[in-house]
């Protein structure tokens, strides 16, 4: 397929590119920032500006699609990643601004251009535990897509508003719009940095609901999506099938989520953030479990 991918030089995008490549598929990265890497191509913009997501849409990608004669190729997908990532890094207004006009532009312009297969980057921040001021529970767990979704920081709630705008443009437009809430990003040297510490202090990692998403498992993600179609809205969870904790996933519940009522029976280590519906509905088979790059203690 020919994909355009906005913020594919970020943390996600920078594994999630590859993968995409290593299946055979084309893609422009539409970034403030190229990325570096064998195959792909480039192109500076700015998501918040909607001209310049119509014209890069209908951009060449390269000096090889001007050899044919016949014009711009047609995008057959949009896999939407840019955003300001986080709290903390601009103030709450900008961040609020930039990934909700941003991703408006980016799905209007993917509609409106007859791209009938868009993917977005929404976040497990969503569900209202990460970024909240103070410890808060959530309402029941596993964490699953039919929650009430509740955030009540600027970025969680740019995300929620989101979600609503891609299914705004799904009845508009009958195509496929899925929405991934992207759990904790783990890249493959961040298990090592990372997991050890985790595991000897789990609280630290209590406002992730003890979740993560290797990045490369996150692009098998994303190629699930292209290659299902027909689903119309769809909201998933994008985790691994496993918390990061080595504690079983009952006592972790019991421990740092008291009287927070357990909806159905959870297999041992089953990630309070389930990714049942990615398995089930799309085929995701995990192939980078925390396991397999460190030891649990």
């Amino acid at each position: 397929m020919r994909i355009f991918f906005t913020g594919g030089s970020g943390k996600a995008g920078k594994h999630v590119i590859p993968y995409l490549l290593d299946q055979g598929h084309k893609v422009l990265n539409v970034d403030l920032t190229p990325l570096n890497y064998p195959g792909v191509d480039n192109l500076t913009a700015d998501i918040t500006d909607s001209g310049q997501m119509f014209n890069a849409m209908t951009s060449y990608t390269g000096f090889e699609e001007l050899e044919p004669g016949t014009g711009v190729p047609k995008f057959d997908a949009v896999v939407h990643f840019a955003a300001v990532p986080r709290i903390l890094l601009k103030p709450d207004n900008e961040t609020f601004r930039v990934n909700t006009v941003g991703t408006y532009n980016v799905i209007e312009a993917a509609v409106k251009l007859g791209i009938k297969k868009i993917i977005i980057a929404s976040s497990e921040t969503t569900y209202g535990i990460c970024f909240s001021d103070g410890q808060t529970n959530p309402s029941v767990l596993p964490l699953e897509e039919d929650y009430d979704v509740d955030p009540m920081d600027s970025y969680g709630l740019s995300k929620v508003v989101n979600e609503k705008t891609a299914r705004t443009f799904q009845r508009r437009s009958g195509f496929d719009i899925y929405a991934l809430r992207i759990g904790n990003v783990i890249e493959p040297h961040e298990y090592a940095e990372l997991f050890p510490h985790y595991f000897k202090h789990p609280e630290v990692r209590r406002r992730n609901a003890f979740c993560y998403i290797d990045a490369r498992d996150l692009g098998q993600i994303v190629d699930l999506c292209l290659q299902k179609d027909g689903l119309g809205y769809q909201v998933f969870n994008a985790g691994n099938d496993h918390n990061g904790a080595v504690i079983p996933s009952k006592e972790l519940a019991k421990r740092f989520f008291p009287n927070v009522p357990i909806t159905r029976e959870l297999e041992e280590h089953e990630a309070l953030f389930s990714n049942r519906k990615i398995r089930e509905v799309l085929g995701f088979q995990e192939q980078h479990n925390w396991r397999k790059y460190v030891k649990g203690e």
